[in-house]
């Protein structure tokens, strides 16, 4: 009896064995789309970029909302020029403080110093000092509370509370140094507060050079590059054989000789040197910093941003009095916006560190294919 031929449906024939069909072959899987990976990748770029640039773009959208809500008042030139002077003083504080939290050296003691700076500039200057020697003095004496700072640090000290004493005994000389009084009629510092060059005032361009000297530091020097290293793994970079401890140091340096120098402005457009440490001085700076972007774990952080951050707060101040809107508006404003930007920074690490990793395990998983 002759037997019927398999069929397709049946399986296909083996060479050389009549009637013997061979395994099915299973289907081959699914490859992944190259669409997923590189959808996730423009979603990687696209968080990384609202993280990086998003207070840039805040800034722009108050901007553009008080040019119209405050029309006509709010978009001219020298309400400009009033809102750069404004957060110039602030912007100074703020860079000193990003450094220090850059490279894992919070500093609380910014108040106090720029308190002692003022008061021993004003000493120098009402007993007939000269101007360049009295400012110098200020400068040096702020880079040298810094470096007790660090070296304390370098103990095993929590820093938080070694910079909270330091604030504490730095507030008392100034206050010693003064005689519980102020120094007023500081007239003589008016080439760096009310003056101006080219019609900016001078705290504007002393804000801008500290800025343009850090960034430069941070980013194109080997000693700054290692410092915001240091900040973000001090055992890795130990490890590496850098001196880690230097460079903690010298952060406490920095940001102490900002507050000096934030300090004597302040002097200089006020005219007049105040034992009184204002915590104001440090909440701002922070705030500032927070809306930056500058991750408090450190080794992460751009001085240009810290900036932006300043002009954000001195913008919203600025559109909210010419509205005739009382102050503490703009403080709770600002605090909203302060706990917005540390929730965007918590949900936007999160969502790159878990798209990250599933894209590497599908990478993992196409590779052994």
């Amino acid at each position: 009896m002759r037997t019927a031929s398999p069929t397709a449906a049946d399986g296909a024939v083996a060479p050389g064995v009549s009637g013997a069909t061979a395994p099915a072959v299973p289907a081959p899987s699914p490859q992944p789309s190259a669409a997923a990976p590189a959808k996730d990748s423009a979603g990687i770029r696209g968080m990384i970029f609202l993280r990086d640039r998003g207070i840039f773009v805040l800034w722009i959208a108050l901007i553009l909302a008080f040019a119209i809500w405050a029309n006509p008042y709010f978009a001219t030139l020298n309400n400009a020029v009033l809102i750069a002077n404004a957060a110039s003083i602030s912007a100074i504080f703020a860079a000193g403080v990003a450094v220090g939290i850059i490279c894992g050296a919070l500093d609380l003691s910014i108040p106090g110093v720029a308190a002692l700076s003022s008061c021993v500039a004003g000493w120098m200057l009402v007993n007939g000092l000269p101007i360049w020697l009295a400012l110098a003095t200020g400068i040096v004496l702020a880079a040298g509370v810094g470096l007790v700072n660090g070296l304390i640090s370098l103990r095993g000290f929590n820093p938080i509370i070694v910079t909270i004493a330091m604030l504490s005994i730095t507030s008392a000389i100034a206050s010693i140094v003064a005689g519980g009084y102020t120094f007023p009629g500081l007239s003589m510092l008016d080439f760096m507060g009310t003056h101006r060059y080219l019609g900016v005032p001078a705290p504007v361009w002393i804000c801008a050079g500290v800025f343009l000297v850090g960034t430069v530091f941070l980013t194109k020097t080997r000693d700054g590059i290692r410092l915001m290293a240091v900040g973000g793994s001090a055992e890795a970079v130990r490890r590496s054989g850098i001196h880690s401890d230097r460079y903690i140091v010298f952060a406490f340096i920095i940001s102490s000789t900002c507050a000096g120098l934030g300090g004597l402005v302040t002097t200089a457009v006020v005219t007049e040197a105040n034992p009184s440490a204002s915590p104001a001085l440090i909440f701002t700076a922070l705030t500032a910093v927070a809306l930056a972007g500058v991750s408090l774990a450190g080794g992460r952080g751009s001085l240009p941003r810290v900036l932006v951050g300043a002009l954000v707060l001195a913008t919203i101040s600025n559109g909210l009095t010419i509205k005739g809107i009382q102050p503490y508006w703009a403080t709770g404003v600002t605090g909203v916006l302060l706990i917005g930007s540390l929730t965007l920074e918590r949900w936007v690490s999160k969502s790159v560190s878990k798209r990250l990793m599933a894209t590497a395990q599908a990478s993992v998983h196409t590779g052994t294919r």
